[in-house]
């Protein structure tokens, strides 16, 4: 199974800062190997459907669940739309920054160098992701679980690698969104210190011009017993989540290539806010939404 994989593959030395590729499976050691990539390409939604005969993903949730990956700025949403078909495939959503923010407020061994690293704005290692990855995806095939959702991994090329050599990724949906946006957008950030309920309090209304659509975007605001106890997270700052955006698109282009050359990579330009963009996602991806239940088109 792919967790007793994962667990063998996976359990590094986390404060290693380049594990030798001795302590490795074979696996991930030819994974490291550059691989020879099929030329595919990619599709592109700007809130609708493309017809690319080329691209397929599997559609059949009776024989396996899905195995999906959100790629994405920090901001862009990913969270919330993995979230959202989390629940309507009913697969577990898992995300990599939450697995930090639990390590972070545990007295784990981690905690104190994660702080460090997550309040200067920078990525935290392969080797302390993996591990925590691990264990959610152990902790979770125990309980039964089937699928999942990725939300944050693979954010490298060795972390894609190492995925594909231990479990198939069906497809990988990468978000799309202005960097303005991304900004105020991530500012607008709360948390409630109750329940950790994720809000957003930035109102977007942006006007159309040189061609691109008029972008409005609502605050997600936090329920009545929840408006008091929101929080700011301390690595929301303008020069904190600038810093997070140029990191990422630096280190994102090539894991987008890694899946574009295989076919696997749906790109996915927000129109709006969920109203706008949730709909068509969703006919971007063949997925029917009904009261009583779900399904993927054939």
């Amino acid at each position: 199974m792919a967790a007793a994989r994962l667990n063998r593959l996976f359990k590094l030395k986390p404060l290693l800062a380049s594990p030798p590729t001795t302590l490795l499976h074979p696996l991930i050691r030819r994974g490291f190997c550059a691989a020879a990539l099929d030329s595919d390409d990619d599709v592109r939604f700007f809130g609708g459907l493309s017809h690319n005969p080329t691209f397929s993903i599997r559609r059949d949730p009776k024989e396996r669940s899905v195995q999906w990956v959100f790629l994405g700025c920090p901001g862009v949403g990913k969270g919330t739309y993995a979230s959202r078909l989390s629940h309507l495939l009913g697969v577990p959503h898992i995300a990599t920054g939450d697995l930090v923010r639990e390590e972070l407020s545990s007295s784990g061994p981690l905690s104190e160098q994660l702080a460090g690293i997550v309040n200067q704005g920078k990525l935290v290692s392969d080797e302390i992701i993996i591990s925590l990855l691990s264990k959610r995806i152990e902790n979770g095939e125990a309980k039964g679980e089937s699928g999942f959702i990725l939300d944050g991994f693979p954010r490298t090329i060795r972390q894609s690698e190492i995925l594909e050599r231990v479990t198939d990724i069906d497809l990988v949906i990468n978000l799309k969104l202005r960097e303005d946006i991304l900004i105020e957008k991530c500012l607008g950030r709360r948390m409630c210190s109750q329940c950790g309920g994720n809000f957003n309090v930035a109102s977007i209304d942006i006007k159309g011009e040189n061609g691109k659509p008029p972008i409005c975007m609502a605050p997600l605001l936090p329920p009545p017993n929840c408006a008091s106890k929101l929080i700011t997270r301390a690595d929301d700052t303008e020069e904190v989540v600038k810093e997070r955006l140029r990191i990422y698109n630096d280190m994102s282009q090539p894991v987008e290539e890694f899946y574009r050359r295989r076919g696997k990579l749906l790109e996915f330009d927000l129109p709006g806010g969920i109203p706008e963009s949730w709909p068509k996602l969703l006919q971007a991806l063949n997925i029917e939404e009904h009261d009583d239940k779900q399904s993927l088109a054939a």
